[in-house]
């Protein structure tokens, strides 16, 4: 038998298990409401504990499952083939731990596995190409993994969705692992965008509490009504991003200037050696020891104002305690087509107010080499009838791409 037979074997046994699993929960129920059955907890250990039990492959050895995997992770390197390195992590524990060990982050090898891939920084030499389309109908935004519609056919895997919801003062975008489900309390949840009464200055909510080094930036907002919460379930908004856009009455200063501060993602990141936060699991908020508003309060150690640290001092604080902030590239004007222009490298084809390239806003003192000074980190663009294409880059991560992306949709009286 070939090696992807036996994949498929594999994913077959995983089927045939959670279809037993589930006629097992349904003749226990068909028993009647008098009997007392032992509690089994949440559906997901159960469908572990059933697959543990029953799947054959459970007991390879560790040696010869490193080598599998490792084949499967190197032999798949886009969609949908990936599925398959996903299949063996769903086979039991075992397979599992070995394959989230085997499967490298975005910014190692450039490819997007496991939905915390989405959270991770993209990889350093060439951007992940996306495209995001807009159903006008249901106000809502799916990005896709491929270059686009027309050229990846069955390629395009969905990411993330999001949806847009208008309120009185602010405009809202939820965005979510699945297009049906935008539920804050939902465990679909990814986080938010949220913008002002002018559509001027736009916040990017995190269902993720930030990594340790950047909590002292990231304050939590918790602003969900009590009908809409569940019984044991917390939605939890951290601020990790803002987006401005400068103010341009009838645009007379030419096309939107705007400027993101990434507060999860220091400025040490680009500088050389430095490393973005990059977590490597989701975390559970009922397992938190500490209340997320702690995370806000930490005190900073203090700072010695003499005069002989003083400049030392204020050269730490710019070059490592400072966020990223990014700026839009400035375009340039074009006599023969008397418009503004950027280099998209053909990746946009149609003239949009939409679009932009972002690179990184740096001050003198931060030591941050030319080279990425220079570097195009996000760029977005549109190619058709509410078809745009998003190419992201280190250190963003796909849900901090596709939030700033998404600031560009919101209607902005003040800047238009």
């Amino acid at each position: 038998m070939s090696f992807k037979g036996k994949l498929k074997e594999i994913r077959d046994d995983i089927s045939t298990t959670f279809s037993m699993g589930k006629l097992q929960r349904s003749r226990t129920n068909r028993r009647g409401r008098a009997y007392i059955a032992p509690e089994l907890g949440g559906g997901s250990e159960l469908f572990s504990e059933l697959i543990e039990e029953q799947s054959p492959w459970a007991n390879l050895p560790p040696e010869l499952l490193h080598d599998v995997i490792q084949r499967v992770e190197g032999s798949e390197t886009s969609w949908p083939g990936r599925r398959d390195v996903v299949a063996c992590a769903s086979v039991c524990t075992s397979w599992r731990e070995i394959t989230k060990a085997v499967v490298k982050t975005p910014e190692q090898c450039g490819c997007i596995t496991f939905p915390i891939s989405l959270k991770q920084p993209g990889p350093r030499d060439a951007p992940i190409q996306c495209f995001i389309k807009r159903e006008r109908a249901t106000s809502t935004y799916l990005l896709y993994l491929g270059l686009s519609p027309a050229l990846s056919g069955d390629m395009n895997k969905v990411l993330l969705a999001a949806k847009k919801i208008r309120k009185a003062t602010s405009t809202d975008f939820r965005i979510s692992f699945a297009g049906s489900d935008f539920c804050q309390t939902s465990n679909t949840y990814v986080g938010k965008l949220r913008s002002n009464f002018l559509g001027t200055k736009f916040t990017i909510y995190d269902s993720q509490t930030p990594c340790p080094a950047m909590k002292s930036n990231c304050k939590p907002q918790r602003k969900v009504r009590s009908i809409q919460v569940s019984p044991g379930v917390a939605a939890r908004n951290y601020n990790v991003a803002t987006v401005s856009y400068e103010l341009n009455v009838l645009r007379t200063r030419g096309p939107r200037r705007m400027h993101c501060t990434i507060h999860s993602i220091p400025i040490s990141a680009i500088q050389e050696g430095g490393i973005a936060p990059t977590p490597s699991e989701f975390n559970n908020p009922s397992k938190e020891q500490s209340s997320p508003l702690s995370a806000s309060k930490l005190k900073q150690p203090p700072i010695d104002f003499s005069s002989n640290s003083l400049a030392e001092s204020s050269e730490s604080l710019c070059s490592k305690n400072d966020p990223l902030i990014l700026k839009n590239k400035a375009p340039r004007w074009h006599e023969q087509l008397q418009c503004w222009c950027l280099n998209f490298k053909g990746r946009v084809t149609v003239a949009s107010v939409k679009n932009f390239q972002l690179v990184a806003a740096v001050e003198p003192c931060q030591n941050v080499p030319v080279e990425e000074q220079e570097k195009v980190i996000l760029q977005f663009g549109k190619i058709g009838k509410d078809i745009f294409t998003m190419d992201y880059r280190y250190p963003l991560s796909a849900f901090q791409a596709f939030a700033i992306c998404l600031s560009s949709f919101d209607t902005k009286p003040a800047c238009e």
